[in-house]
């Protein structure tokens, strides 16, 4: 069987570019190396020519950002309230995976009582590292954190990649991992799922000793489809030269234990996690990760104050009060199972099997995913419309609370 391996530039967002990345890292160079030689002769045979004439924004970018797509995010409340017409607590939001329960009590009250917001943040999230070590079992110098684990995958990247250097990323998946890559000038190599949204992992074994990336990305649950890896899977990724990290933003809705603790024996694997979901500081931006102790020492030598101090407060808070989020996870996840079976009963959508708290659906019937979503934000709905290859006419939908489902189930037998 031949793998499904897709090699993209860094800074291309679309699979069509025919130009090898080194040949195109190349031109970019000597691009901007004719155009300050042109301005430098300009200046010469010009004495009265200011030496600033020629020069604008760009001159002064690196050149392979000028090829880069920007990233699309969710479009925040404010602005959907503004460009529906209705009030925020009339827009049931679908789209981002959010909690719709919000975070424990005691997050509002630490946050009311912030003592020193004047003063710097400790720069090694002490406090917060060591509720973390409690909450996961893990020793606090194997701990990370980062504003969202957003800024943890790029930290990763700045500290591994030199420019051209490589990642394997396995789509249908997270989009933050590509964009990431062709920020810090690094290729994808790309090994699509199967059709059932599992790992080929034949394929990144093979695309591994013939393209040598340097690390690999692999989400589990899955995001959009919400779909498990194996620990066998697991297991046979990490006995390759390749840095593997394990994004588990969304493990807590799933059955399968975290592999945090893996980090203490696998010197190849980081574990990611998120404040971002079960815990419900989606806007206050805190991430973590766990970390071989031989690499951390080296990350540390991050931004200081990446995490401020009232993100810090507010993710204690959260942890300090482990009922209310194990009772969310619970309700969240009998919510999911409720909605799967609603939406297998809508003649024009094929919900696919989930381990998260997001189902992603295929627009059947001849109905396009796209006039779908459309229909539903008219009627105050919010969910997610992909096209990407593998996605096509998809949609991804947030589980939300009883009442929000009714709603969506509502607007659905309108559409």
């Amino acid at each position: 069987m031949v793998a499904k391996v897709q090699v993209l530039p860094s800074s291309t967002p679309a699979p069509k570019a025919a130009v090898p990345t080194r040949r195109l890292r190349s031109l970019d160079k000597q691009l901007l190396m004719q155009r300050k030689t042109s301005l430098l002769n300009s200046t010469v045979s010009n004495s009265e020519t200011p030496l600033t004439a020629d020069l604008n924004g760009t001159t002064f970018l690196r050149p392979h950002l000028l090829q880069l797509a920007p990233y699309t995010p969710i479009e925040p409340f404010e602005v959907l309230s503004q460009k529906l017409g209705r009030a925020p607590e009339e827009i049931v939001k679908l789209d981002a995976n959010e909690n719709p329960y919000g975070p424990p009590p005691e997050v509002r009250e630490a946050l009311g009582n912030v003592r020193f917001p004047h003063i710097y943040p400790d720069p090694e999230s002490r406090a917060l590292r060591a509720a973390l070590s409690e909450w996961a079992g893990v020793p606090m110098e194997h701990i990370l954190v980062g504003c969202g684990a957003d800024e943890l995958i790029d930290l990763i990247m700045r500290c591994v990649l030199d420019p051209g250097d490589a990642i394997l990323n396995c789509p249908p998946t997270f989009g933050m991992y590509s964009f990431d890559a062709a920020v810090n000038d690094a290729r994808v190599i790309s090994v699509t799922r199967n059709p059932d949204f599992s790992l080929d992992v034949d394929g990144i074994v093979r695309a591994v000793k013939e393209h040598s990336p340097k690390v690999v990305f692999l989400t589990s649950p899955n995001n959009p489809d919400g779909g498990m890896m194996s620990e066998e899977e697991l297991l046979r990724v990490l006995d390759l030269p390749v840095l593997v990290v394990l994004d588990e933003a969304y493990v807590e809705f799933s059955e399968a234990p975290s592999r945090a603790a893996w980090v203490a024996s696998r010197p190849n694997l980081v574990v990611l996690r998120t404040f971002s979901k079960m815990a419900a500081l989606a806007g206050v931006r805190v991430g973590y990760g766990f970390f071989p102790l031989d690499m951390i020492q080296y990350l540390w030598s991050k931004q200081p104050y990446n995490v401020s101090a009232l993100a810090e407060v507010a993710a204690c808070a959260a942890l300090s009060n482990k009922a209310y989020l194990l009772d969310v996870k619970a309700r969240l996840v009998e919510e999911r199972d409720r909605l799967h079976k609603l939406l297998q009963g809508v003649d024009f959508l094929e919900p696919y099997p989930t381990s998260s708290n997001f189902i992603l659906c295929k627009v059947t019937g001849g109905r396009d995913a796209l006039a779908l979503k459309q229909a539903l934000m008219e009627r105050g709905v919010m969910v997610r419309h992909y096209a990407s290859p593998g996605l096509e006419n998809c949609v991804r939908i947030s589980v939300g609370k009883p009442e929000q489902t009714d709603l969506l189930m509502a607007a659905l037998a309108g559409c």
